[in-house]
């Protein structure tokens, strides 16, 4: 009889929701960059540091950098998977009941005082709905659906995957003594 009771419990729509629901994976953001792709290889014989800023060599490098890196290839086992991921906050369309897309970076300052990182490495993130409190560079986690998909934002970069209905966690960061 406690044979039966099991089986008959794990055919419960419960049991099959909770069945069909993956966890989410914890990604690291070395796992959004496909292996086998290496944006630096065409300037390792160049000596960079003979160029100056105002070279229209050095214009040039860094325009065809730009569109690689726009155009950064995605890990495609990871299109469709449920993902966690951890990272800083660039807003896209901030108001005063919070913000509700994001562009998700790995590392501070990325995609507002520097260059933006490669398309593989900025995710498009959609709330569900405005997240309050919520400001430029703040340490979040997402989690949802993971999808490669492009975003260009004018100002902010191009983003090579995309989180819609995400769940968003705001992480304290604390400093060492």
């Amino acid at each position: 009889m406690a044979v039966a009771g099991s089986l008959l419990s794990a055919c419960s729509p419960d049991a099959a929701q909770e069945q069909s629901v993956p966890a989410a994976q914890e990604l690291a953001w070395d796992a959004l960059v496909p292996k086998e792709w290496d944006p630096t290889q065409r300037y390792r014989n160049i000596s960079l540091e003979a160029l100056r800023d105002n070279d229209p060599r050095a214009i040039q490098m860094l325009d065809e950098m730009r569109a690689v890196w726009d155009n950064a290839p995605v890990n495609i086992a990871l299109d469709g998977k449920a993902a966690k991921l951890s990272g800083f906050v660039v807003p896209l369309d901030a108001t005063p009941d919070g913000i509700r897309e994001f562009l998700l970076v790995p590392y501070f300052g990325a995609c507002i005082h520097t260059p933006p990182p490669p398309a593989n490495q900025i995710v498009h993130v959609i709330a569900p709905a405005p997240v309050k409190g919520l400001h430029a560079m703040d340490t979040v986690r997402v989690s949802g659906t993971l999808k490669a998909a492009r975003y260009a934002s004018a100002d902010m970069g191009v983003s090579g995957y995309e989180i819609a209905s995400a769940a968003v966690e705001r992480l304290v960061v604390t400093q060492g003594p």
